[in-house]
Order: structure tokens, then C-alpha cells, then sequence
């Protein structure tokens, strides 16, 4: 394994998350759906997340995107197609992520050029081999203004990355309610976690349970050593499966590329909130 590449593939996912989520969280990318007729944050997340893989139904979904209920999922698909097809849907997270961009970034025009410049290398020709949501957008051709390269560049390592992920668990045995529960009982807050997933009640409790027959939660409902240990692992295949894009990077390339994005990240995360279901961790610098 390339240990420096692997650290560098999860030093980069912090600094390039927040660059490529304003597609869901800015208020400039959600109006361009509601202005649409896509109304309600969902809908438009699904639309936009979604419109990649062309107009599929809820399975397709429900397995690349992992955590989400089915339910929540199928309350959105395939109805959304009605109202935006695909390709309309992408035309509009396209607009509404530059506009947010524009917004964030205003003053910090030359470094997203650079920015651009630098990541579009990273991100451009991924393999999608077992890679779903990567390979679809990796099918979108790149924008040519600097803002909407940048966006498209993180959006191809995020999903990259995140579908790499999704292996990870699955090997690691989980679910995706059970990823979820695993993650609150450590570090993040269910109520981040299971409204914004879809979860009931009820699936969420079975979740548990299964979790605490194979040992990964204690009676009280603590992650035990074990799931520490299992979602360690997890992360540490998730990174290892996201490194090849960043193997051709001397470590003082690396520097320079964090010194460059931190700043936009920075400006960008303005638009989330923290904690966030994502289990993002605010940018520092």
C-alpha cells in the first residue's frame, strides 16, 4: 500500500467535500430545483445526484447511495423525471452549484482557476471499474468555465471516493442503517444521522439489535472495541481504494495543493452546517 497516497486521498476528501456539496446545501443551488418545479430539498437532491445514471427508478439508487431508506427513496423516484428529466436536472445542478460558487468564492477567482487546473488532472479519466455514481458523471463531459470545471473535478473524486466507500462497508458486513447507527454510537449524532437518511424508528431499533448480536454494540448501546476496530478497517480500505489519483503527486505537490484548496474549502463550508450528515469535519486554516 502507498501510505502517502492514502493519506493524502483523505487529506484531499476534507478540502474538496465542501466544494462539491454546495450542489445540495447553498441556497443558490436549491432554488435553481424549486424554480424548477423540484420542491423540497430531497427532490432536488435526488434529481441532481441521480440524473447521472439517466431516469432510473429507486433501486439503482438505494444501492449506490447506500444509507438512504428505500422508502425515502422511492418516495422521489421515478416521480421526479416527470418533472425534471436528467438531462434538464443536470443543467440545473450545473447552474446552481457555479452560482453558489461565484457567490463563495468571489475574490478568489485565480485560485479556483488554479484550483481547476490542478484537480481536473486528478479527476479526469478515473477508473469507474465497481465505481457506479463515479462512472456516470466521469461520462459528463467537463464545463469549460473554471468554476464549473472546479465543481465537476470534486464531484468526480467525491463520488470516486464515496463509492469506494460503499465497498468498504459492504465488505466490512454492513448495511445502511447499520453503517449509520455504528457511526452515532461514536462520533456523530443520530439525529444527524436517521431523519436525514429516512430511517424509521423501527428499522433503526432492528439496526441495533443486529448490531449488538454480532458484538458491535454493547447493552447500553455503545460501540464496543470491535466496531471500532471494523469501521477503522473500513476507513483504511476507503482511503486505499481512493489513492490512485493522487500517487503521481510529489509530497511537495501535496503541500502546495492543500495551501491552495484550503481556502476555498474554507469559503465554501459556509454554506453547510457543522456537524452535518455527512460527517464532514470543518476545514481549519
Amino acid at each position: 500500500m502507498n501510505t502517502s497516497a492514502a493519506t493524502t486521498a483523505r487529506t484531499m476528501w476534507a478540502l474538496y467535500e465542501p466544494i462539491h456539496a454546495v450542489a445540495y446545501f447553498a441556497p443558490e443551488a436549491r432554488a435553481a430545483y424549486e424554480d424548477a418545479g423540484l420542491r423540497g430539498f430531497w427532490r432536488g437532491y435526488f434529481a441532481g445526484r441521480a440524473a447521472p445514471l439517466g431516469p432510473v427508478g429507486p433501486e439503482p439508487v438505494v444501492a449506490a447511495f447506500f444509507s438512504f431508506a428505500p422508502a425515502m427513496v422511492a418516495r422521489a423516484l421515478p416521480d421526479i423525471w416527470s418533472l425534471a428529466a436528467p438531462e434538464r436536472a443536470l443543467e440545473l445542478r450545473r447552474a446552481g452549484a457555479a452560482a453558489a460558487l461565484a457567490r463563495l468564492l468571489a475574490g478568489h477567482e485565480r485560485e479556483v482557476e488554479r484550483a481547476a487546473e490542478a484537480l481536473v488532472p486528478r479527476a479526469a479519466g478515473l477508473d469507474g471499474s465497481g465505481r457506479p455514481l463515479a462512472a456516470a458523471n466521469g461520462a459528463l463531459d467537463f464545463p469549460d468555465k473554471p468554476v464549473e470545471r472546479l465543481w465537476h473535478a470534486t464531484t468526480l473524486l467525491r463520488e470516486h471516493r464515496g463509492d469506494g466507500h460503499v465497498a468498504a462497508l459492504v465488505a466490512a458486513g454492513l448495511d445502511g442503517c447499520e453503517a449509520l447507527v455504528l457511526r452515532s454510537a461514536m462520533d456523530l449524532l443520530r439525529t444527524e444521522l436517521q431523519p436525514h437518511r429516512g430511517w424509521t424508528d423501527q428499522e433503526w431499533e432492528a439496526a441495533t439489535r443486529r448490531l449488538t448480536d454480532r458484538g458491535l454494540l454493547a447493552p447500553d448501546g455503545a460501540a464496543t472495541e470491535a466496531a471500532h476496530e471494523l469501521l477503522r478497517t473500513a476507513e483504511t480500505a476507503t482511503d486505499r481504494a481512493a489513492e490512485r489519483p493522487w500517487r503521481p503527486l510529489a509530497p511537495e505537490q501535496v503541500t502546495a495543493l492543500v495551501r491552495l484548496l484550503t481556502p476555498l474549502a474554507t469559503a465554501c463550508a459556509t454554506a453547510l452546517r457543522f456537524p452535518n450528515p455527512i460527517g464532514l469535519p470543518k476545514p481549519t486554516g
